[in-house]
């Protein structure tokens, strides 16, 4: 018995103490893998979506890919001087009833004009005489660029005046494809269509390929684009939908709703009746615009802007400067009228009617200096401010 203690107790504490140190190594591995298993939470947390990273991998090759410059860039455009610094290598301005050019840089350069085609496009539906009640169905072959992004479908159904509206308000390339496709003839007689407008236009530098303006080999200058806004503005639903600010097109039991690309036609600022917008790599960022300032109807054309909003800017330059000229032009009659009646206090009205030698010889030396000053006036205000005529 006294021997059966002391082993039962050996035992006992035996089994105690390999209970403990069993303890104590499933505790370490307890404490072992919680940071693990926390850090695999936090990781799985922080990982993103397929999506995501889908767009963080596009927004890291944008970031390091340079820029594709236009061709106006290319071609050192930009670098032209003007009096307004404006962004845009070329921009011309036109006064609408005169025909008088009040701005120009650039005007005859020819360049890719991007969704400014659609006036083009929209012009040559409404004068085929194709009813704009017609339905239409967007189809797969609208998807012309995967990278142009459009909310219209294949399967939708929308109307003629619709795929023109949004064609002109919201820039839809699918919706300017459509009309294109379903003009009778098709696609090709649709481009014949636009070409033989430009030429009866007048329009010697255009060239059209597509109703869409995806293709840069749609081309034009700001001089036959004047003549494009010009002619389209004699429709009244071109003007009505280029200038509208929204829309909305039931596609099955969902509405969908557009907005205009151009930001100005909701600014009290502004009166617009006509405009379009435009951007691609290679034509830049483009604007045409009828507007209204200070009573005065003018045509403005702005193409291969540089930046986001440097178009609108420009914009903005214009007209800030075009509301000058004409603050300027009245106060010159007023001046004028003001400095008549001194300049009348001073004449001698008896030597007027004796006819006097001498008041007539001192006037002479005078004429032949203004005249000659003239031609050095002239050449002063530069090529940018000089008056034309674009018919």
């Amino acid at each position: 018995m006294r021997f059966v203690l002391p082993l039962f107790l050996s035992l006992s504490l035996g089994a105690v103490g390999l209970g403990a140190e069993a303890a104590t190594k499933t505790s370490e591995k307890s404490q072992a893998s919680a940071p693990a298993k926390a850090t695999t939470k936090s990781q799985a947390a922080a990982k993103p979506s397929a999506k995501a990273a889908a767009r963080q991998r596009t927004a890291a090759r944008q970031e390091r890919a340079p820029s594709r410059p236009s061709e106006g860039m290319q071609a050192g455009l930009h670098r032209t001087q003007d009096d307004l610094d404006l962004k845009s290598s070329v921009a011309l301005v036109v006064d609408q009833d005169t025909h008088e050019v009040l701005f120009q840089k650039n005007p005859d350069a020819v360049l890719p004009i991007a969704s400014i085609t659609k006036l083009m496009t929209a012009l040559v539906t409404v004068e085929a005489g194709l009813s704009l009640d017609d339905e239409l169905t967007v189809t797969a072959a609208e998807r012309v660029r995967e990278s142009a992004r459009s909310r219209l479908q294949p399967g939708m159904k929308l109307t003629r005046g619709q795929a023109m509206h949004i064609a002109l308000m919201a820039s839809d390339n699918r919706a300017a494809h459509l009309l294109g496709r379903t003009y009778p003839g098709g696609l090709d007689a649709f481009a014949e269509a636009m070409n033989a407008k430009a030429r009866l236009l007048g329009m010697a530098d255009s060239r059209f390929v597509e109703p869409t303006g995806l293709s840069a080999e749609n081309r034009s200058s700001a001089q036959d684009l004047v003549r494009l806004a010009t002619a389209a503005y004699q429709h009244p639903t071109i003007r009505e939908f280029s200038t509208s600010s929204e829309a909305e097109i039931a596609a099955g039991r969902r509405t969908v709703r557009y907005g205009s690309t151009n930001r100005l036609v909701a600014n009290p600022n502004w009166d617009i009746g006509l405009q379009k917008t435009g951007f691609t790599s290679a034509a830049g960022r483009c604007l045409v615009m009828q507007v209204a300032i200070e009573g005065q109807r003018v045509m403005l054309v702005l193409l291969d802007s540089v930046g986001k909003y440097s178009r609108l800017a420009d914009a903005e330059r214009i007209r800030v400067w075009l509301e000058a000229q004409r603050a300027q032009r009245a106060a010159q009659p007023v001046a004028a009228a003001a400095k008549a009646p001194a300049e009348f206090a001073k004449a001698d009205p008896l030597k007027d009617l004796l006819g006097v030698a001498a008041s007539s010889a001192s006037m002479s030396p005078a004429a032949p200096a203004a005249s000659a000053s003239a031609p050095a006036a002239a050449a002063a205000t530069g090529p940018s401010l000089a008056p034309a005529a674009v018919n």
